[in-house]
């Protein structure tokens, strides 16, 4: 009797626990109070929206220790050995209010490139779609009549990278030949002539910040001759030419203060500063080829002054100055990243990745293992928070986007993944593999939700349109697919 007695004090002890809630960043957010251990995830929602004194409620997720509380709290805390910690630390993470729905079918199957379609993307507001194929041309699609718009002819080889500026006034092209051209999205012509300089097949393409230019007149080149221009668009001059790296470069971002990353085959990234062309400091960790990096800040630079969260915005004219944009931008810019430095994410042929804190440390954060085989693809989602990485094994691993800590691998694709793209609330990821079908990926799961097979052959390339309102395919059956809800 008396033992029964001890046991259920010590249960009505252990019913309650000391906790206080932490942002992402480590900061507190709350003062430590006592909370019943069999809380759940949708009442911890509105102790924290009281908490921390929001006026409309948000959706957050929890954590303790790096694990989602998916249910209960106790539930969490069954499979953690015990501590002897007073005050238990639940970590929130704010999401997007809005939701993006999953695209579940083909709208459109649109044929017209002659060769494979080797790369397709949205502009920043979504308004225009752009695709660019092993045929030599430029396509532009009819976002909203899903029908063919423009064709632009000028390339003499394959077109291998398109970006779009990030007003979405412009779309640069760049080739095998090594030439760049510039085009108008809303007549198909090109703008000025080519870009010529390189000596060999153009790589990636990135523009400078809206935030750091209104005009968007800047655009850096990488190149398989080992360098990265700077070019001036109204010109077609030349700016800096940028010429340190010993093998072919692969990548090229410009970040968000005024950096240029590039990542090479010669197993380094280098950092540049954009406004004179000098060399900052060289990454060094990769045993192999690096062949792909991304910034955290990488969505918010693409969208500039366009928030997803407002996809009301894509379907007006754009009536601000491009300074009124520009001002948006930073504001936008400046509210996110919250004065912190951008984080980057290398992967390679040596099938590991690794975080960098390029802007003031040539050191890495971490080593990311895990994939079996070279990693193609690497992207932060929309809200920074997580990493995808896609691979030649098949699979795609999601990542703690602050400490590269590893969360969960997506198995579904049965060749290699190719591509992957985030949906603007963070909450999905579609990606396309060798095995010809696209898969949408539920973030909350970490489990496949929607197979959508279509394509009659590799799938090269996504992506998902910033209004969350559509996912553009295309690949080797030279067919540019439009997927929506």
């Amino acid at each position: 009797m008396l033992h029964e007695e001890n046991q259920d004090k010590m249960e009505s002890v252990a019913s309650n626990i000391l906790v206080q809630f932490k942002n992402e960043a480590g900061e507190i957010g709350s003062p430590p109070f006592d909370m019943p251990v069999n809380v759940t995830a949708q009442q911890l929602q509105i102790i924290c929206n009281s908490v921390l004194k929001k006026e409309e409620p948000v959706p957050f997720l929890f954590f303790v220790d790096d694990v989602q509380i998916k249910e209960s709290l106790a539930s969490t805390l069954k499979d953690k050995p015990s501590s002897t910690e007073k005050i238990l630390d639940i970590v929130y993470a704010e999401q997007a209010v809005f939701r993006v729905r999953p695209v579940t079918r083909c709208t459109s199957s649109l044929p017209g490139h002659a060769e494979a379609v080797i790369s397709a993307s949205f502009s920043p507001d979504g308004r225009y779609l752009a695709s660019g194929s092993g045929d030599t041309t430029v396509r532009l699609w009819d976002v909203n009549t899903e029908t063919p718009q423009y064709t632009c002819k000028g390339h003499k080889h394959w077109v291998l990278c398109i970006s779009w500026s990030p007003n979405g006034m412009k779309l640069a092209s760049g080739c095998k030949n090594g030439q760049i051209m510039i085009w108008d999205p809303k007549t198909g012509k090109q703008l000025g002539r080519a870009l010529t300089g390189h000596g060999a097949y153009v790589s990636a393409l990135c523009w400078e910040p809206l935030h750091l230019n209104a005009e968007c007149r800047r655009i850096a080149s990488a190149s398989k001759d080992r360098t990265v221009r700077i070019w001036d668009v109204i010109t077609c001059q030349t700016l800096f030419l940028l010429s340190s790296h010993t093998a072919g470069i692969t990548c090229v971002k410009w970040g968000g203060t005024g950096l240029i990353y590039s990542s090479s085959q010669d197993r380094t990234i280098i950092v540049w500063r954009a406004s004179d062309g000098t060399l900052c400091r060289t990454l060094q960790a990769h045993g192999h080829w690096v062949n792909t990096i991304a910034l955290n800040t990488d969505y918010l630079l693409r969208t500039g002054p366009y928030d997803p969260s407002k996809a009301s915005i894509v379907y007006r004219d754009i009536a601000e100055t491009a300074e009124e944009l520009s001002n948006t931008a930073l504001k936008r810019y400046n509210s996110i990243t919250k004065g912190e430095p951008e984080i980057m994410i290398s992967g390679s042929d040596d099938f590991t990745m690794y975080l960098w804190t390029p802007e003031n440390s040539k050191k890495p954060l971490t080593r990311m293992t895990g994939h079996q085989n070279l990693i193609n693809d690497v992207k932060f989602s929309p809200d920074m928070r997580l990493i995808a990485s896609a691979s030649f094994d098949k699979s795609i691993k999601i990542w703690n986007g602050r400490t590269g800590k590893f969360i969960s691998t997506l198995r579904g694709h049965v060749q290699q993944v190719y591509q992957i793209s985030w949906s603007a609330d963070s909450r999905l990821l579609v990606s396309g593999s060798a095995d010809s079908t696209l898969k949408v990926w539920d973030l909350m799961t970490n489990k496949i939700m929607l197979d959508l097979p279509g394509h009659a052959d590799e799938v090269y390339a996504v992506d998902w349109s910033p209004d969350g309102q559509r996912v553009v395919s295309g690949g080797k059956d030279k067919v540019i697919k439009i997927w929506r809800r």
